[in-house]
């Protein structure tokens, strides 16, 4: 029933984490310590292969999330990418964001109150019915960090297509594991690489569409971000590619050599097939628990315990998160850490 992805990690038996920090297969710890052992020795060829990662990584999330390479700009995080677009809106736009959004997915508007930016928080269920003709930009997780609930994408899309609004996406929780294809769902889709993507932390993308990327300043504008790089070293005049790449920040080279490794396997293996896998983990969970189903299937499992009496030093790794103990499976799961992840929350669960 299970597909067998532990032979491409080394670890991850018991590790029901992946919502907070993914593991790395084999292959991205081999890249890794390659490219430390080139630093160490001097040999690196930062420009061509250390450097060179960033572009590989980036042609392979547009594929992953149908876009065009052109059209994906990189960072280091989903804040420092919210804020370029935060910073890119008018004075007097109007944010709609769910209530209980990730703050790196929010605070970025807040703090653009002062100069007129409006910032409207709504319940998760009424987005699509609480966009007007006031709304400029829509931002929301496709899976929510505290509860792993699914969004329905299409249809805020369509409701903020309606009113002339663009929508922001925040992968960051689906980015890896949920099928996604930008076409009808998004304006900008923001995924950090950290968790589903396996990735280093410090590896960021977000794909833009062409009726957005004319909103966006080029507020880190710097040498990576030159038309062409090698002649974009010093002095006048700015010559920015026209690329998406204008908006990128130099990337942090490790990051991105872990990122490629990691993103290549995930292409290979497919993200139906990890969206199976994942997936039907949660459900037996959540079966096995006598839980309800989420409407949308989800990677993430959100489980009511006893908070104070719940056991912080057994062999399985999760999360609280809003008093809840958050559960998330992926590649490196198998049935093994369902039947578990059963015993050990079971006996604490609010029934």
């Amino acid at each position: 029933m299970f597909a067998d992805y532990r032979r491409f990690f080394r670890s991850g038996p018991g590790f029901l984490d992946t919502a907070t920090y993914g593991l790395p297969p084999q292959v991205t710890v081999n890249a890794l310590t390659k490219a430390i052992a080139d630093w160490n020795n001097g040999e690196a060829d930062w420009f061509h292969g250390w450097m060179g990662e960033t572009e590989r990584a980036r042609q392979i999330f547009a594929r992953l999330i149908g876009s065009d390479p052109i059209r994906v700009a990189t960072g280091p995080s989903t804040s420092t990418l919210v804020g370029l677009v935060a910073e890119s809106l008018p004075p007097g736009s109007t944010v709609v964001v769910p209530e209980i959004e990730f703050t790196s997915n929010l605070f970025p508007y807040l703090v653009q109150e002062d100069r007129g930016v409006k910032v409207k928080l709504v319940p998760c269920g009424t987005i699509a019915d609480s966009i007007d003709h006031d709304t400029s930009l829509v931002a929301l997780s496709a899976v929510q960090s505290s509860t792993g609930a699914v969004a329905d994408l299409k249809q805020v899309y369509a409701a903020a297509h309606r009113h002339g609004a663009l929508v922001l996406v925040d992968a960051t929780q689906a980015a890896g594991w949920l099928p996604l294809k930008m076409e009808g769902v998004a304006d900008l889709l923001v995924a950090s690489a950290y968790k589903w993507l396996l990735s280093p932390r410090g590896a960021a993308f977000m794909a833009v569409s062409p009726e957005a990327t004319t909103l966006l300043r080029p507020i880190y504008a710097n040498w990576f971000a030159g038309d062409v790089i090698e002649e974009s070293l010093y002095g006048p005049p700015l010559r920015l590619t026209d690329k998406e790449r204008r908006l990128d920040p130099s990337p942090a080279w490790f990051s991105w050599v872990g990122a490629a490794a990691s993103l290549d396997l995930l292409e290979q293996i497919g993200i139906d097939s990890i969206y199976a896998h994942n997936v039907a983990l949660a459900t037996e969970l959540l079966e096995r628990l006598d839980q309800p189903l989420p409407v949308f299937p989800s990677a993430i499992c959100s489980l009511p315990v006893d908070e104070l009496n719940y056991p912080r030093n057994n062999r399985l790794k999760a999360s609280i998160r809003d008093g809840r103990l958050r559960v998330s499976f992926h590649l490196y799961n198998t049935r093994a850490d369902v039947l578990e992840a059963e015993q050990i929350i079971g006996p604490h669960l609010d029934r």
